[in-house]
């Protein structure tokens, strides 16, 4: 500060002695003022080329140019110089006028003595010059005296304006390893002031703060590093204040600073490195491959792609048996079991891992191998694991029908863990749901229940279960089959049961059939069958049989002329016996059918009915069949005849009730099947319809009175009025069916005295019974008491 007001002191002495010179310069006289434009016009005569002399047009009044000192905070107006005109004799009358840029505002003329001031603080940052227009006017009369002059008012610049960093702060990058003066950012700072006027804008730049990591260059600003092997690793961000210094950085001058954040970039300078030297893991041995044994890392402390980690297994006793991969989001290597362990066999493994870097940077292999290694110990866990059989798997025969008892096979598991439990056996029933076999639950052996059948089943696939005793009662299974071995147990029997059918007219010695046989039992390559006719046919006149050896045998005819009518069916029992041990033998019958050929041996017909059909029918055998037919109809003529002429018994017997026998049929029914008329049973049984049902197997004691003049009967009743009555509430009901036809079931009515009607018994007995009751039962027995009445009265006549 006290720099800057020496400055402004020394201007305004400098001021002062301008204005002291040109007070001077106004009181000398015209001899003086015509030497100075004699000086002037000397200058420009040197000026010019040699010879030539310049000429000027004559200026009435003295010019200079005008300087005024910025940020002048004086008490007083600043003097910024005087204008004065030849024509000026002193005595007033002569006017100065001021115009142009701040005239009356910033710089103010006095118009008599021409004396111009700044009136106001001035800023050469703001304007650093005015142009400005005086003239001499009469001041009477203001005619110019003088043609208007311009001249120029420039503003002294002071270092008033420290340096400014227009754009920062800063962020720069640098690789980290760099080498010293590796370039890392520029920076550029601007001053105000005037840079062509003394050192206020001359700038010099310093680094305050980032040392000794970094340095700027004094006239350019760029950062470059200063020490070598800068470690991202170590510190990766740095904080740098640059400087900025004007008057070129000498004291008195202004400054200004900014910051720069300096970050350095990774690069692959670091190996990959575990943070131990063994890892130790552990696996069950009852895991599967493919699960996860264990995680391991190997720490790489660049960055990204720099960062990246590979593992492998370079050797171990375990190689075989696991493997290694990566997890790319965690970079951790994962141990997975390739193969399953057993404890009982191996309880650990040992695997060498490396590690490395995939990305490498050729200017940093010469610092050592960018990989690492570590041993990883791997122990194994016993699990409780089923137990283990033999064998994958147990094939065993039996002999067909050995007894029940018999032993099959067996089979043996054993508890691999170290406890080694005992281990007992079972079969599961849904493999052996009939239960052929049994199995002895400590030693595994297995036997028969009772004796097996080859031909039912060959094979018998069942499944044996082994489980510990003790533990977590692990089991385990495993596969049986079972082969029923043959015996020679199924007597041969013929291949094919068809009928052999022959020619009325075969010719003796024809081959009419080769049989074959068939055993159920095991068919081996060396089975033979040989057939003989049984000994009761032996000698038999009709057919013989050859034995082939093939296991076949030839049928041949030894008879001329077979005859259907007289035998049209040959029964030829064979005998069949097999080379097995033992030996099985069966009789078959061959069944032999005569038919009839044609003079090709072409069979016609081979049943009895087309035979005669076909041979036509004679006269004879027409005359019995129509006689027979007459014979027929005479008797059924003589059937009908008799019964017409039969006589109906009249009388009716008094256990038996006249209306059980009365039937009303409207249509052609069925008779007594006829289960859908109308069911009188109120008819027969009077009594039921109030709930009494009277017993069929005894006589009912209540009988109804007799009407007078008339024979006791089993109900005095109107039969033709009850059964209108009847049927008149049957139409009346709308409950009862409407049925068309009534139909008495077996009722024998209440003892009536008037006993049956029926004829079986009139034929035998003589009836003495009067019937002249049948008169009260209406008109329409009116006939039938007629009947009666006049055999009566005929009988009493004669």
């Amino acid at each position: 500060m006290w720099e800057g007001l020496r400055l402004h002191v020394f201007f305004l002495c400098l001021g002062a002695a301008l204005w002291s010179a040109a007070a001077t310069y106004r009181g000398s006289g015209p001899r003086e003022r015509g030497h100075r434009r004699h000086l002037s016009l000397h200058r420009h005569r040197e000026r010019g080329k040699e010879g030539q002399v310049l000429h000027r047009s004559k200026r009435g009044w003295v010019w200079n140019q005008f300087f005024v000192i910025e940020e002048y905070t004086g008490p007083d107006p600043v003097l910024v110089g005087r204008l004065h005109s030849d024509v000026d004799s002193g005595i007033g009358n002569i006017k100065y006028i001021l115009s142009g840029e701040g005239a009356g505002t910033i710089f103010v003329i006095d118009d008599k003595t021409g004396n111009i001031h700044a009136t106001k603080t001035l800023d050469r940052e703001e304007q650093a010059q005015y142009t400005l227009t005086a003239q001499a006017v009469d001041r009477d009369t203001n005619k110019p005296l003088e043609p208007p002059s311009e001249f120029i008012v420039k503003v002294q610049d002071i270092n008033d304006n420290p340096p400014e960093f227009l754009h920062g702060p800063y962020y720069a990058q640098v690789a980290e390893m760099s080498n010293v003066g590796t370039s890392v950012i520029k920076v550029t700072a601007t001053d105000a002031d005037d840079p062509t006027y003394g050192n206020s804008a001359r700038l010099v730049y310093s680094i305050l703060q980032g040392q000794p990591y970094f340095s700027v260059e004094p006239q350019t600003g760029i950062i470059r590093t200063a020490l070598p092997n800068m470690d991202r690793e170590a510190r990766q961000e740095y904080d740098v204040v640059i400087q900025a210094k004007d008057m070129g950085g000498h004291m008195g001058g202004l400054s200004g600073t900014t910051q720069v954040k300096i970050t350095l970039t990774d690069v692959n300078d670091n190996p990959p490195k575990f943070a131990q030297g063994v890892y130790a893991m552990a696996v069950s041995e009852d895991k599967v491959p493919g699960e996860e044994v264990g995680r391991l890392k190997a720490r790489d402390l660049d960055l990204r792609e720099n960062g990246l980690v590979d593992y492998r297994i370079l050797e171990g006793d375990g190689m075989n048996l696991f493997e290694i991969t990566k997890d790319s989001e965690t970079q951790e290597a994962v141990v997975k079991l390739k193969k399953p362990v057993d404890f009982e066999t191996k309880r650990s493994y040992t695997l060498k891992v490396e590690a490395s870097n995939p990305h490498l940077d050729t200017r940093f292999i010469a610092w050592g191998p960018y990989k690492d290694t570590t041993i990883v110990k791997i122990s194994v866990e016993d699990a409780d694991e089923p137990p283990t059989f033999m064998a994958p798997g147990y094939n065993f025969e039996v002999e067909e029908n050995a007894p029940a008892g018999t032993p099959v096979g067996r089979v043996h598991a054993k508890d691999t863990d170290i406890m080694n439990n005992p281990i007992r056996y079972m079969i599961p029933r849904y493999t052996d749901l009939e239960e052929f076999f049994t199995i002895n639950p400590e030693d595994g052996i297995i036997k028969t229940t009772r004796p097996l059948d080859r031909e039912a089943q060959a094979w018998h696939n069942i499944s044996v279960s082994a489980t510990e005793i003790g533990g977590h009662h692990q089991d385990a299974k495993v596969r049986v089959n079972i082969k029923v071995k043959d015996m020679n147990d199924n007597a041969p029997e013929f291949a094919t049961q068809n009928e052999v059918l022959v020619c009325e007219n075969v010719s003796p010695g024809k081959l009419i059939e080769t049989v074959s046989a068939t055993d159920k039992d095991e068919m081996a390559h060396r089975q033979h069958f040989h057939f003989s006719l049984a000994p009761e046919v032996a000698n038999n006149h009709s057919f013989s049989l050859k034995d082939n050896r093939d296991s076949t045998a030839s049928i041949f005819v030894i008879r001329k002329g077979f005859s259907r009518m007289t035998q049209d069916l040959y029964h030829l029992p064979i005998e069949i016996n097999d080379n097995g041990v033992p030996s099985m033998s069966s009789t078959n019958t061959l069944i032999i059918r005569v038919c009839s050929c044609d003079s090709k041996d072409t069979i016609l017909s081979c049943n009895v009915e087309p035979f005669i059909l076909s041979a036509g029918l004679s006269t004879g055998a027409l005359i019995a069949i129509l006689a027979c037919i007459v014979i027929l109809l005479a008797i059924v003529v003589l059937f009908v005849a008799l019964r017409r002429q039969k006589k109906e018994p009249l009388i009716v017997f008094e256990e038996e009730d006249i209306r059980e026998n009365i039937i009303t049929y409207d249509d052609e029914g069925g008779g007594e099947e006829d289960t859908e008329a109308f069911d009188i049973a109120t008819l027969q049984n009077p009594d039921g319809a109030n709930g009494f049902l009277p017993r069929k197997d005894i006589k009912p004691e209540l009988q109804y009175p007799m009407r007078p003049g008339l024979r006791p009967i089993g109900n005095s009743v109107d039969v033709d009025d009850f059964i209108k009555s009847r049927i008149s509430d049957a139409d009346n009901d709308p409950t009862a069916p409407p049925y068309d036809s009534i139909q008495i079931y077996g009722y024998e009515g209440r003892g009536s005295i008037a006993g049956s009607l029926s004829s079986l018994e009139s034929v035998t007995t003589d009836s003495d019974l009067d019937y002249d009751y049948l008169q009260s039962w209406g008109p329409r027995f009116k006939k039938l008491a007629d009947l009666y009445g006049t055999k009566d009265s005929a009988d009493d006549n004669s």
